[in-house]
């Protein structure tokens, strides 16, 4: 497709906690392959990951997005500790504050404000009151990117101007038709994918949360897809399947990241930047 201001490339990044190590090993590929984004869409964890493509879409930035993800554990972005469990316990209306992702933001993301951002980046996040979609273009970084990421129950609400923002994934609209809106005439769309091989239901109630969540979030990218119009391109980089394991569990990362590469990279070789087609993997399947 031509380049001009009526032909703009999104990326497009959806959530999926600590399955966003799929969308690094995806961007490993499509930034080694040559592909450039005129501006970035992304919700909850795609917001994280989305954030530092915006810094500089370079194989070396996604380097030091690829060191990050690969040194994460679950404590660095849900520090519970006895005492948020004894609050949680005692009414208060969300497990833990967000300062475990605030922290990662502001101590690895090179810029502060999303404005600052060499390529445009906007954030999804959801209205707690209204439950529609915002959308977050300036501003501070980190507020944003909390805000996209409460998920509801996990995280307290994210206060950002007048508004009380929680988890992208809540409202119907996501970062599919946000970027179309905000006029991308093609879409490459990175998926986290579903645990669509799982042998037992997962344990704990984040971890029941975030899988809930995971197969909503892609419910969602196959209803607006499906209902793009034909004169938006879009290329969907396939999510790995079969998935185990749960978006809860960060001691996987690596190989999700390494797998996510490989796949992607295959998938590029084969023609798949150039075929409109919505993966299998996002449809609603099982391997049981």
């Amino acid at each position: 497709m031509p380049s001009g201001i009526d032909n703009k490339t999104a990326l497009v990044l959806a959530g999926g906690g600590s399955f966003g190590a799929v969308q690094v090993g995806m961007l490993k590929a499509l930034v080694a392959s040559g592909m450039t984004a005129d501006f970035v869409v992304g919700s909850s964890v795609g917001a994280i990951n989305g954030a530092y493509y915006a810094a500089a879409g370079t194989v070396e930035n996604i380097a030091r997005l690829e060191t990050l993800w690969r040194g994460i554990t679950r404590n660095d972005v849900f520090p519970v500790s006895w005492r948020s469990m004894l609050g949680f316990a005692a009414r208060r209306d969300f497990l833990s504050a967000s300062h475990g992702i605030r922290n990662l933001i502001e101590r690895n993301l090179p810029y502060r404000n999303l404005e600052d951002a060499p390529i445009p980046i906007h954030i999804i996040a959801t209205d707690l009151f209204s439950g529609e979609a915002v959308v977050l273009s300036s501003g501070n970084a980190a507020d944003a990117i909390a805000a996209s990421s409460a998920i509801p129950v996990a995280f307290a609400p994210v206060k950002v101007g007048d508004r009380l923002l929680i988890d992208a994934a809540v409202t119907s609209n996501t970062p599919v038709r946000v970027a179309v809106g905000l006029g991308a005439r093609r879409l490459i769309v990175l998926p986290t994918g579903f645990a669509c091989n799982l042998h037992a239901a997962p344990q704990g109630a984040i971890a029941n949360g975030l899988h809930a969540l995971t197969l909503m979030i892609a419910r969602q990218l196959v209803r607006e897809l499906d209902n793009l119009p034909a004169e938006v391109d879009y290329a969907i980089v396939p999510s790995l399947c079969p998935l185990a394991g749960s978006p809860y569990d960060f001691t996987r990362t690596g190989a999700l990241i390494d797998d996510a590469e490989t796949s992607t990279r295959s998938w590029i070789e084969g023609g798949g930047l150039f075929e409109r087609v919505i993966p299998n993997q996002l449809r609603p399947h099982s391997h049981h």
